[in-house]
């Protein structure tokens, strides 16, 4: 655990990749690997977000071999239960014993047209089953050169958050749009810089016990060496991790930042 007592997270988002027998097999490795480095999960946890297709196979697997990895899903629907075709409840997630969904990534915004109110009615359909949501926001390169670094996560987060009881858990992942997928990552300087001012609208709306426990991740971009730069940083609890996810050593070693940089 961190000496500010959030427990970093170190999330694997699939996205589109690894069909269940895929899933399965990289879940053991990745289990394996890290049993081998005698990774200690109490002081980094290690999660991944497979396709629906795959969250069977990987509950599982995990429940079958006792495995310390956390689970989630991409996205859910903001309705429990209907006519609601290819859609899927947080319901049937929690079912799964999945811990975790993520809600608003930037894919879904810019590709399925998912606005800040779609966003925040998932957040509360995704606490209403028991999930934590990991609510993603961040800024486009436009977004940057008009309204600086926070201004747009700022207001993402608020309209995310608005309505919600104070003290419920959730997870903030601040992903430059810029960022992900493009090679390269923001500066930790600028991660922190948005993540510290991200913090004080958690305890604005969820109250300051809440912020202080809240794990805020970057994501884009992020890999084995430039892990340590985040993690340095005092609001920085963790990253969100793409395409650096589907590979198990690249993975592996970024989960065990603590071991090679000594943070």
């Amino acid at each position: 655990m961190a000496v500010n007592g959030r427990t970093p997270l170190l999330a694997g988002n699939w996205k589109m990749n690894l069909d269940h027998l895929q899933a399965i097999a990289f879940v053991q490795k990745l289990a394996w690997s890290l049993a081998d480095a005698k990774h200690d999960f109490d002081s980094a946890e290690v999660a991944v977000f497979p396709p629906y297709t795959d969250l069977r196979s990987v509950q599982t697997l995990v429940s079958a071999d006792k495995l310390p990895i956390a689970f989630g899903a991409q996205d859910l629907s903001v309705h429990d239960s209907g006519a609601y075709t290819g859609e899927i409840s947080g319901a049937f997630l929690a079912q799964l014993d999945c811990t975790y969904v993520i809600i608003g990534h930037s894919e879904r915004r810019t590709l399925h047209g998912e606005t800040d109110e779609v966003v925040a009615a998932k957040t509360k359909a995704a606490l209403r089953h028991g999930l934590v949501p990991v609510v993603c926001v961040g800024e486009t390169a436009e977004d940057l050169e008009k309204h600086g670094p926070s201004a747009v996560p700022v207001a993402q987060l608020r309209a995310a958050l608005d309505g919600l009881a104070e003290g419920s858990e959730i997870v903030v992942a601040y992903e430059p749009v810029w960022a992900i997928g493009s090679g390269q990552a923001a500066t930790p300087e600028q991660a922190e810089q948005v993540a510290a001012a991200l913090r004080p609208v958690i305890a604005e709306i969820l109250g300051a016990d809440a912020a202080a426990a809240t794990r805020i991740l970057y994501g884009g971009s992020v890999k084995a060496a430039n892990i340590a730069g985040f993690m340095r940083e005092p609001n920085v609890d963790g990253a969100l991790i793409g395409g650096a996810s589907l590979d198990l050593d690249e993975f592996s070693s970024i989960v065990r930042f603590q071991k090679h940089v000594g943070v």
